[in-house]
């Protein structure tokens, strides 16, 4: 693993923040190309990856924090709010920062008058793909969200020895590389995504697809993840017990909703005999 790349005099350039940089630069660009497609101001781009962004930090590390006190190592809340832990690239929950996101963004819709469904569907393919190229951050820091333990197991091939990492594996055992997994995810929705943006019947299609898509990778890749168990099904070994995780359990919550949005707006439709109700 290689927490820090290089030096330039005092300034250490993380893989982390180097690839979380490339993430946004990557969600801008895709978003821009997208505005410009639908013929809305280029510059709403920077500021809802930006919004984007900021809600994914700070998001992430407040849904951390709690999940910690509550569901992970049993930590004193004071210690999970010292300068280690709010500071580091490390500690960051999915969930928790894509809700903060959101919420930024519909704020910014809502003041600058944008359709924000619209905006939902524009932005989709963006945040998939931008989300993947940042697991490759975590997969080169070693920041812990790798996956189980898989020394003498049939998966021992797939393992990566994150020994070396931000929160290395004691004693130095291989894992799965589940950051690399999400980014495959990622690159798959994204692909789904972008061939289906031009081809949506109503606002916000692609947006709960999105919310499907992701909510049914993150399920899948909780099963190969380290995470603490809220309900256990079965101990498949010594290292890993099968159950399901909190994770998993928002997982299931997004992808219903995502399903049922679907459902009720496509049953809308066929009621109206529209066929598009998009503005073109």
């Amino acid at each position: 693993m290689y927490p820090e790349l290089f030096k330039i005099g005092p300034l250490t350039v993380h893989s982390y923040g180097l690839m979380l940089g490339l993430a946004f630069l990557v969600g801008t660009y895709i978003l821009s190309r997208e505005l410009k497609r639908v013929k809305i101001d280029e510059t709403h781009g920077i500021v809802i990856t930006f919004l984007g962004a900021i809600g994914g930090l700070i998001g992430g590390k407040i849904f951390y924090i709690i999940e910690e006190w509550n569901f992970g190592r049993g930590l004193p809340f004071k210690s999970l709010l010292s300068k280690d832990v709010l500071f580091s690239p490390s500690g960051l929950t999915f969930y928790g920062g894509l809700i903060l996101a959101i919420i930024l963004i519909y704020i910014y819709c809502k003041i600058k008058k944008i359709s924000i469904l619209h905006m939902f569907d524009l932005l989709s393919p963006a945040a998939a793909l931008g989300y993947g190229v940042a697991r490759i951050g975590c997969h080169l820091s070693g920041d812990g969200c790798y996956g189980i333990i898989v020394n003498n197991t049939s998966l021992e091939f797939l393992g990566c020895d994150y020994s070396k990492g931000i929160y290395p594996t004691t004693p130095p055992q291989l894992a799965l590389p589940t950051p690399l997994f999400e980014l495959l995810f990622s690159v798959i929705i994204f692909l789904v995504l972008w061939r289906k943006r031009k081809h949506i019947k109503y606002y916000g299609q692609l947006f709960y697809m999105y919310l499907i898509l992701i909510g049914t990778s993150r399920f899948i890749i909780e099963f190969f993840r380290n995470n603490p168990r809220i309900f256990d099904i079965t101990k498949m070994s010594e290292q890993y017990t099968l159950g399901i995780t909190q994770a998993q359990i928002i997982s299931i919550i997004i992808i219903i909703m995502g399903l049922f949005l679907l459902y009720y707006k496509n049953k809308q439709q066929r009621k109206s005999g529209l066929k598009n109700e998009l503005k073109r």
